[in-house]
């Protein structure tokens, strides 16, 4: 398995979503990495399964709506470019 260096951006938030997977546990940082599993396993990182109905996509932004409907759609967004911003860097920190 790959290392998360503390360099990366959002390295706490993938770390944090890894930890729970691992442990089975529902929470946004994991449906955040299940978001990203393709990319990140194809990047060397061990993204354990978690059986969710439907989409990860789907099932994060019900979960953020469910704690703040209000906010949703732009703290889906914020996760999303956090996610996208950790899998840039650590592709090209793995060049």
């Amino acid at each position: 398995m790959r290392e998360i260096s503390d360099a990366l951006p959002g390295a706490d938030l993938i770390r944090d979503g890894l930890r729970d997977l691992e442990r089975g546990v529902e929470s946004i940082p994991a449906l955040l990495v299940l978001v990203g599993a393709p990319r990140l396993r194809t990047l060397g990182f061990d993204v354990p399964e978690l059986p969710i109905d439907g989409y990860p996509e789907h099932r994060l932004y019900h979960v953020i709506a469910a704690d703040d409907p209000d906010a949703a759609h732009s703290r889906y967004n914020a996760l999303i470019r956090k996610l996208v911003s950790f899998e840039r860097t650590a592709a090209c920190a793995s060049d």
